[in-house]
């Protein structure tokens, strides 16, 4: 196996037994023939059924439209590919030389579609246990950030459409801290609130991640929300 995989797997918290799998799953359609969309499917489906049984147990007296909202929010394509930013995952897809010309290792699409195959190459590799163990590692500060109200706006949002409905100072994020590598960094982050004494804190795998558990905590503080919700 070469260095950089195995570099990719210690970002990744998983070591293969079968290098071909992880290296299928890292194969877009451009670069050969076997390529990764089968294991994207797969993948797909094993990160839907685990995130569903993660709010199903998180949250037990949602309704099913709030589960869904729920869960869409934390599989969309642009929470997968923060998380594979933070892997540096385009540094090891294997693309074809148009894709690669016109910026592919970027593309969020891309990037989302490649974790959800590692999903499946793990699945395919070491069972249901193994998938879902990594799946909830890698969603847990996004599912920290996830409450029943307004499913359909994130926290900041709702933050600041509280503190305009009281005519009060929009909320002051601030970057406290960054620690980590490069390529698998915890940002985190205060908010300041007008109404709150004290600030409240947030860390995640992005910026904005933890800027949403930051006001989120807020909204708790604040007794906007409840913290069980």
């Amino acid at each position: 196996m070469s260095t950089s995989l195995a570099r990719l797997e210690r970002k990744l918290g998983y070591q293969f037994k079968d290098q071909e799998l992880m290296l299928l799953a890292l194969t877009h359609r451009s670069y050969a023939g076997r390529n990764n969309e089968r294991l994207e499917f797969l993948g797909d489906a094993i990160l839907n059924f685990v995130a569903g049984e993660a709010l199903f147990t998180h949250f037990p007296q949602a309704k099913e439209g709030q589960l869904s909202r729920l869960r869409s929010r934390l599989v969309k394509g642009e929470t997968l590919a923060v998380l594979a930013r933070g892997f540096e995952l385009g540094d090891y897809l294997r693309l074809g030389s148009g894709e690669l010309k016109s910026g592919g290792f970027r593309r969020e699409s891309i990037l989302a579609d490649t974790l959800e195959a590692l999903i499946g190459a793990i699945y395919l590799d070491s069972g249901m246990e193994a998938a879902r163990d990594r799946v909830l590692a890698w969603l847990a500060n996004e599912l920290q950030g996830l409450t029943l109200v307004d499913t359909n706006k994130d926290p900041k949002t709702r933050l600041q459409e509280f503190l305009q409905s009281r005519a009060c100072e929009l909320p002051r994020y601030e970057v406290v801290a960054i620690e980590g590598e490069p390529h698998c960094r915890t940002f985190f982050v205060e908010c300041q609130v007008a109404l709150l004494n004290e600030k409240t804190q947030g860390q995640g795998a992005s910026r904005r991640i933890a800027e949403q558990v930051a006001a989120a905590s807020a909204l708790i503080a604040l007794g906007v929300e409840n913290g069980n919700d």
